[in-house]
């Protein structure tokens, strides 16, 4: 999936990212509520290479998309089908360098658009840690709703926290 937004090019990962996207990951305040610590040297290439890997959605394989503002990578779309039928989830990352600009919700509006365009998905949701502030101001401003709350749910990181769950119908942006 490749697609032009205003001001971004939304595009699967090149191997001359690599330096870009690390950039993304190797901050503690930008890993802070993911599921993975900060990027290193030691796992860089790794983490990297799964990123270049995730080409294409497919019920098998994750999609992951750089988000590009002419000038370099400064985010970063992941989305990949959960067990329920015609149902995807939806993960959005961003340098901190560009917070405050629009770019995630211009690309994550881009996104959800062709998801529902171009892949014909019934619904699309976004489960994230309580305490992500600004992700829970994007899911509502990409036009998602808030449904559950469960607290103490998912242990990560050596801690039980809350879950947020946000979802989306074709239907709600109408």
């Amino acid at each position: 999936m490749n697609f032009n937004t205003e001001r971004l090019i939304i595009r699967p990962f090149k191997s001359d990212d690599l330096h870009d996207v690390f950039n993304i990951y190797n901050n503690d305040d930008t890993c802070k509520y993911l599921l993975h610590d900060k990027w290193t040297y030691e796992n860089l290439h790794e983490e990297f290479n799964k990123k270049l890997e995730n080409s294409s959605l497919t019920k098998e394989s994750m999609l992951s998309l750089a988000v590009a503002n002419h000038i370099k990578v400064i985010g970063d779309l992941s989305v990949w089908y959960t067990d329920m039928k015609d149902t995807v989830e939806i993960g959005v990352c961003f340098s901190n360098e560009v917070a405050g600009k629009g770019y995630a919700i211009e690309a994550a509006s881009g996104l959800v658009k062709n998801l529902f365009d171009k892949f014909g998905v019934h619904r699309i949701q976004a489960n994230l840690d309580a305490r992500n502030n600004a992700s829970q101001k994007l899911c509502k401003r990409i036009g998602m709703r808030k449904e559950a709350h469960f607290i103490q749910d998912f242990w990560n990181k050596e801690e039980w926290t809350d879950s947020i769950i946000y979802g989306l119908l074709l239907s709600d942006l109408n």
